[in-house]
């Protein structure tokens, strides 16, 4: 299984794009194959920050989901409006 956490940093002006986009974003993905877990967070102490958590079955399901529509689209709209980094990590076979 593979885990992601993309944490997002975003100025008040744009937070309400931000957000609108990672919640479609969560909607879709959680519908794709090898999806196994997928939400967004809101930091309870600092407003500008956001982190969205993902869990994959496999690499193969997270390539599917690096190239779809819904992930051009939304996390487009996201980095335009934001800054986003990337953490992933491997979880070991319950």
């Amino acid at each position: 299984m593979l885990r992601l956490n993309c944490f997002i940093k975003v100025a008040e002006e744009n937070r309400a794009t931000v957000v609108n986009a990672a919640k479609a974003l969560v909607e879709a993905s959680r519908k794709e194959d090898g999806c196994l877990a997928y939400d967004l967070f809101e930091s309870a102490t600092i407003p500008e920050h956001l982190m969205i958590c993902e869990t994959w079955r496999d690499q193969k399901a997270l390539d599917s989901h690096s190239v779809s529509a819904h992930f051009a689209e939304y996390v487009g709209i996201m980095r335009s409006h934001a800054e986003m980094h990337l953490d992933k990590m491997e979880l070991p076979k319950p």
